[in-house]
């Protein structure tokens, strides 16, 4: 990840297969599709999803995700950009969640570092998490930029998530190595989830990869596209089926 501000959107979309939850099962149903025709504005994105206050988020660390998700997924010719595609709201809705507040997750020690393969290994809840990364990041950030986040230029935003990508951050908290894999990890969920969750507005992620979205069944679509691209005109979300 070089150049985070112009990274390729092939490149985010197969680092998509790696993720978990939402965005590695987005990524998984998208082979044979074709993309649907024309591109949602920022406009239309919009339109889809009611604008709400946040639910947990300080205005910080709004102000720190508009920025990140933004530098992540710029506003290009392929979607709008992340906050016009609603991965803000749907990070804070995860966060204000049973998820969001560990509820599932063992917290009962002990802690040691671990490895890759043994996955998240701190006492933090994933609210806690963001927000302790958060504060770590600005910290960092006014001591090499003079400035939090949110206020830095496009280039210096993009040097910064490439210095925590690579280890190269002093954070007070944990490795910046981590924080920026969840931060990355939460803002493909947020573009490629189902739009009910609050991101992907109008469906723009399932619109530009040509994913057919969420119907009940394929059976009757397997004979007919057998060996062929499967088009759809309109994809469908859980909404739709409500």
């Amino acid at each position: 990840m070089a150049e985070v501000s112009k990274l390729p959107r092939r490149d985010f979309l197969k680092a998509a297969g790696t993720a978990g939850a939402t965005g590695a099962a987005m990524a998984t149903g998208l082979a044979g599709c074709s993309p649907t025709t024309g591109t949602p504005t920022s406009t239309e994105a919009n339109a889809s999803a009611a604008i709400q206050p946040p639910l947990v988020l300080t205005p910080e660390e709004e102000a720190f995700f508009s920025a990140s998700v933004d530098t992540i997924i710029p506003a290009d010719e392929l979607s709008p950009s992340g906050t016009d595609c609603g991965c803000v709201t749907f990070i804070d809705r995860q966060l204000a969640s049973a998820w969001g507040g560990g509820a599932k997750t063992y917290r009962a020690g002990p802690f040691v570092k671990g490895t890759p393969e043994q996955g998240y290994q701190l006492p933090l809840t994933p609210h806690q998490f963001f927000v302790a990364g958060i504060q770590a990041a600005n910290e960092w950030s006014r001591k090499t930029y003079g400035k939090p986040y949110d206020a830095l230029g496009p280039a210096q935003r993009a040097e910064a998530l490439t210095a925590w990508e690579a280890g190269k951050a002093e954070f007070s908290s944990f490795d910046s190595r981590l924080f920026f894999q969840r931060l990355l990890q939460i803002t493909m969920e947020g573009f490629f989830a189902d739009p009910i969750h609050g991101g992907n507005r109008n469906k723009v992620s399932w619109r530009m990869l040509g994913f057919p979205g969420l119907p009940a069944t394929y059976a009757d679509k397997v004979d007919q596209y057998r060996d062929k691209p499967y088009v759809v005109d309109e994809p469908q979300s859980i909404a739709d089926f409500s």
